[in-house]
């Protein structure tokens, strides 16, 4: 029996994709090509690979199996350009991180320039990605880092063949209108007005535990689902909000003021990549280290 290395690929895509048509988008193929593959490869086995439903190709015992080999020897393959890449201490070609819009402005941004001087020969090209469609973004090969809060439902729900990396645990900060006596304690805030968060945003959970300590719940008359337009609404008088540090990074303080009160716990933020480029990547290493100091620097910032 003799297979084309080629097509374990191939199939290695279907089998992380979840289907032809989604591998055909990752490896940039037509699905008639990528089925083409799979039919020549299923020839060389002598056994179908894929089990072929209305609903989608699923992959067969057989399948499964050349799919496990086939992440083997990418793992091999990964392990060779990374020592290749150690025998030189150059940093060079193009990593593309896609995040939250807080990332973006607090972190990324001023990082461009840092990295390039302390790399000229590596590009760091930013992009705004959050929510499912920029999970597909990173299983196409469009952005090779996503930075996105581990709280949200794209966080609880990480795809096959990524993996996550911690990259923060930034305190929840008490965002309030200038105005507002300055709190101390959780007990402060019960008799307040608060800002609502649409359930599918991360400062839902963190928000729900705070108020679940109040013995009644306070009166809602607004509701955000981002950071920007919570901080527009706080300084605008219209309530109180649960925000991270890194989304009230430079903020008027004479319209608003930013509180750190004990128990209102930690933002997780995590920068997820494919599986097939843990570690193997020098680059992408590069840009994740740089990511994480510029992170903690800004949470130092504005928390002292």
């Amino acid at each position: 029996m003799q297979l084309d290395p080629r097509r374990l690929a191939v199939l290695l895509a279907v089998h992380r994709a979840g289907g032809v048509l989604a591998a055909a988008q990752a490896l940039h193929l037509t699905p008639s090509a990528v089925s083409q593959q799979m039919a020549r490869l299923e020839a060389e086995v002598g056994r179908p690979l894929l089990d072929r439903r209305p609903t989608g190709a699923q992959l067969t015992d057989s399948g499964r199996l050349l799919a496990d080999a086939a992440a083997r020897i990418e793992i091999e393959l990964t392990e060779t350009r990374r020592s290749l890449a150690a025998l030189t201490d150059d940093v060079h070609g193009t990593v593309t991180v896609g995040a939250l819009a807080s990332v973006v402005r607090a972190v990324l941004v001023p990082l461009v320039p840092v990295l390039s001087e302390a790399h000229p020969d590596l590009e760091l090209r930013v992009v705004q990605a959050e929510g499912s469609d920029a999970d597909r973004q990173l299983r196409r090969g469009e952005i090779d880092l996503l930075v996105l809060e581990a709280d949200s439902p794209s966080g609880r729900s990480r795809p096959q063949g990524t993996r996550d990396v911690a990259v923060l645990d930034e305190p929840w900060l008490v965002t309030l209108p200038a105005s507002v006596p300055t709190p101390s304690t959780l007990a402060d805030l019960a008799h307040l007005t608060w800002l609502g968060v649409d359930p599918t945003a991360a400062a839902y959970a963190a928000t729900e535990r705070v108020v679940d300590t109040f013995e009644e719940r306070p009166p809602v008359g607004h509701r955000y689902s981002s950071y920007d337009s919570a901080t527009s609404m706080v300084a605008g008088g219209l309530g109180v909000a649960l925000l991270p540090a890194l989304a009230v990074h430079s903020l008027p303080v004479e319209l608003v003021q930013v509180v750190a009160v004990p128990g209102t716990g930690s933002r997780h933020l995590v920068a997820r990549h494919r599986s097939s480029r843990a570690g193997s990547s020098r680059e992408i290493a590069t840009v994740l280290d740089a990511l994480v100091r510029a992170c903690r620097d800004v949470v130092h910032e504005v928390t002292g």
